[in-house]
């Protein structure tokens, strides 16, 4: 009965402490779920109210982002995203569809003068990608109509090389925001290539360029054309802002001097210095040229210009199978070639070439030579001097010489004056050794042995030796083919391209820059001005006249002057 018993008390007992165990695990759960359900509540309230903070500073930026484009835009709201399409013209101004315009119109931007954006690639942002790396792919423009198809805009090749450096996406997506540029005052130019300081008066030709453009934008890269060389300048500072507009103001331009090295320059149009007296040594390819450039100064002109001393041009040749040419001209021609030029020697192997210029009055100045390998590859010695003139002129013999003029003879073999008493002598001699030559108008007396070698060009007469025709034919009698379409033999061609030619580069006598001449004017008085057609529509604006404040067409500012004012 006890044992029953002792069992039954035990039993309970652990029945008991089951049930207080289980109670406290019970209440240990109950516990933890309300530790973990405070922190999940918590967690979420910090989260929402990160949320709400989040938004409140996006909201933020937002205000204050849409505050600075509406006070960089005046008031004007306008950004659309476009496809990009090219289209060909010079300067910065970019083609937008007609509903641009309607919807510009309606903000009140047609009021404010001109108008200016800012075009951006549209791209998936890179991760860490910085607010200049994103600056390098945007650029500022101006509009030159609203003709572009609905949902494009055409960007001329300036803008597009700009915005798209590094690829040239399928389907280029352009972002274009109207904003409001400040007048530039100061810009910074760097050229990428060598030459560019060359040009005569290359601020001139930079302003000429920057006359297509109404804004600048640091980073971008101006292209200059020069004739039919290209050069490239980088915009490096602008002030006062990283972008400014270029419209009616005047900006102070400072160009750095380029990286570039001559030696590596071989495919450029460079000018190397060269020094009156020192040999410049180099190689030229066949084909190619390579250019010097070297300056008159005003006490050598006027030795040069009163015939007491010459400039002399001299090329030693290498005599290992190459040939060269020379072509000089006098600035603004900066680089001479087989059509353009002033003077030029076309003779095989080394050769001097004396520079008389066709104004005696005109000889000081910067000159240019070029060497042309004309065949193979040619290695070549240059130098320039100024050599002293014999004071003795061509004809001033003794005048005791003239009293045997009287006992000569003319020989019948070699037409020369020979003495009377020597006369059987010479032309028994004469007639077994020399030979004249039967060329119509030459008449040259040559050895027998040398005449074979003696051959004239059936094209224009000229005398020449047999090595040296082919080169004659090749250099003068060849066809060539000028830009503007005309085929020409060599001497036409430069006549044509001095005088006649389309794209020949004058400097303007109205705005003083180096342009294309173009054709004939349309207007008969100004062919008898000896205007061309850019003269005669660059001089068709007009100007104040200084005395009487009347606005005259520059092209008949002189004539209203004598007429009008009558001033010489």
């Amino acid at each position: 009965m006890d044992f029953e018993l002792r069992q039954a008390r035990e039993k309970l007992e652990r029945e008991q402490r089951d049930r207080v165990q289980r109670a406290k695990a019970k209440v240990e759960r109950e516990r933890r779920a309300k530790a973990e359900a405070a922190r999940r509540r918590d967690a979420l309230e910090a989260s929402h109210r990160e949320r709400r903070l989040d938004a409140a500073r996006a909201q933020e930026e937002a205000d204050q982002k849409m505050e600075e484009v509406m006070l960089q835009s005046k008031g004007v709201s306008f950004s659309h995203m476009f496809e990009a399409l090219r289209y060909d013209g010079p300067g910065d101004k970019i083609k937008l569809p007609p509903s641009s315009f309607k919807e510009l119109s309606d903000e009140g931007a047609l009021d404010k003068g001109p108008m200016y954006f800012k075009l951006s690639k549209v791209r998936d942002r890179v991760p860490g990608a910085t607010q200049e790396q994103d600056a390098e792919e945007a650029t500022c423009c101006g509009v030159l109509e609203f003709t572009a198809k609905e949902g494009s805009a055409e960007l001329p090749p300036h803008v597009w090389n700009n915005l798209f450096r590094s690829d040239s996406p399928d389907v280029p997506l352009i972002e274009v925001r109207y904003v409001s540029l400040p007048k530039g005052t100061y810009a910074k130019l760097k050229p990428e290539g060598a030459g560019f300081s060359d040009l005569p008066n290359h601020r001139a030709v930079l302003e000429t360029a920057l006359r297509n453009h109404a804004t600048l934008s640091e980073n971008d890269v101006i292209v200059v054309n020069y004739g039919q060389l290209q050069y490239k300048l980088k915009v490096l500072e602008l002030k006062p802002a990283s972008s400014v507009s270029v419209l009616e103001t005047d900006v102070e331009v400072d160009i750095e001097g380029s990286d570039s090295v001559l030696d590596n320059e071989e495919d450029q149009h460079v000018l190397v210095p060269l020094a009156f007296g020192k040999v410049e040594s180099s190689v030229v390819e066949e084909g190619k040229f390579r250019y010097y450039k070297f300056s008159v100064e005003e006490s050598v002109s006027e030795k040069v210009a009163s015939g007491h001393a010459n400039i002399e041009v001299k090329i030693d040749t290498d005599a290992s199978g190459g040939d060269t040419d020379i072509y000089v001209s006098r600035h603004p021609l900066v680089f001479p070639t087989q059509h353009r030029h002033e003077w030029s020697s076309h003779e095989m192997g080394s050769k001097i070439l004396i520079l008389k210029p066709r104004d005696a009055s005109v000889v000081s100045g910067v000159y240019s030579i070029g060497v042309y390998g004309f065949k193979g590859t040619s290695k070549f010695q240059l130098s320039v001097a100024i050599k002293d003139v014999n004071s003795q002129r061509v004809g001033e013999h003794a005048s005791a010489s003239s009293s045997v003029d009287a006992d000569t003879v003319l020989c019948k073999n070699c037409k020369r004056h020979i003495a009377s008493r020597t006369a059987p002598l010479h032309e028994a001699y004469c007639l077994r050794h020399n030979v004249a030559c039967m060329h119509d108008g030459c008449g040259v007396v040559l050895r027998k042995e040398e005449a074979a070698d003696h051959v004239h060009c059936n094209k224009c007469g000229r005398a020449f030796q047999q090595r040296e025709m082919e080169k004659h034919m090749k250099v003068f009698h060849e066809p060539l083919q000028c830009p503007c379409g005309v085929v020409l033999e060599k001497e036409d061609m430069v006549r044509h391209q001095s005088s006649t030619c389309p794209l020949r580069l004058i400097v303007c006598r109205f705005c003083g820059d180096s342009v294309h001449a173009g054709g004939e004017p349309a207007d008969v008085r100004d062919r008898l001005r000896n205007m061309c057609e850019h003269e005669s529509i660059c001089g068709s604006r007009t100007a104040p006249c200084d005395s009487c404040g009347r606005s005259v067409m520059l092209k008949d500012m002189d004539i209203h002057v004598i007429a009008v004012h009558q001033k010489s």
